[in-house]
């Protein structure tokens, strides 16, 4: 009795388990192949700090290299325009709230910055691949630009899973 009960269990377990495997398996749409990346100056709906705009800008460029995009090419690169398969990175920041470096210190629960920025991946034709708001946030320490490289962070863990090189 107790050997049929243990051979029942090990032969429905299978069953069991096969619709669980089925659901970790989430099929993802296949990434758009691209031979380079041209990322536009951001914009900004908000008053910015001129240092937070570069430094946006310069950390998104700097993580999309990391992320093993090798042609990143900037606002106003001619060569860009030789790529056939390039995408045109827009960005806008929505919002921002520039925390206080002194308040996370003290009491790091307040003085937080955080940003929202839009970004909408393009062809050069303006036709839309992707768009999706991201954001960059420091909360404890660290001043107040870190939140820019949270942003670069995400927006090229982005560009990541929906895009990848035609090389690879």
């Amino acid at each position: 009795m107790k050997r049929l009960l243990q051979r029942m269990i090990l032969t429905s377990l299978p069953a069991l388990l096969l619709p669980i495997s089925m659901l970790a398996q989430t099929s993802q749409p296949p990434k758009t192949k691209i031979a380079a990346i041209q990322v536009m100056m951001i914009q900004s709906d908000e008053t910015l700090p001129a240092e937070f705009q570069i430094a946006l800008y310069e950390n998104l460029i700097r993580q999309l290299g990391k992320q093993g995009f090798s042609q990143v090419y900037r606002d106003g690169d001619a060569k860009a325009a030789n790529n056939s398969d390039l995408v045109v990175l827009r960005s806008t920041v929505n919002k921002f709230k520039q925390g206080s470096e002194m308040a996370r210190q003290v009491t790091t629960v307040a003085g937080a910055t955080s940003i929202t920025i839009h970004c909408k991946f393009t062809k050069p034709d303006g036709t839309v691949l992707l768009e999706s708001d991201v954001n960059g946030k420091v909360r404890f320490f660290g001043g107040n630009l870190r939140a820019t490289h949270d942003f670069a962070k995400k927006a090229a863990r982005l560009t990541s899973k929906n895009f990848t090189t035609s090389g690879s």
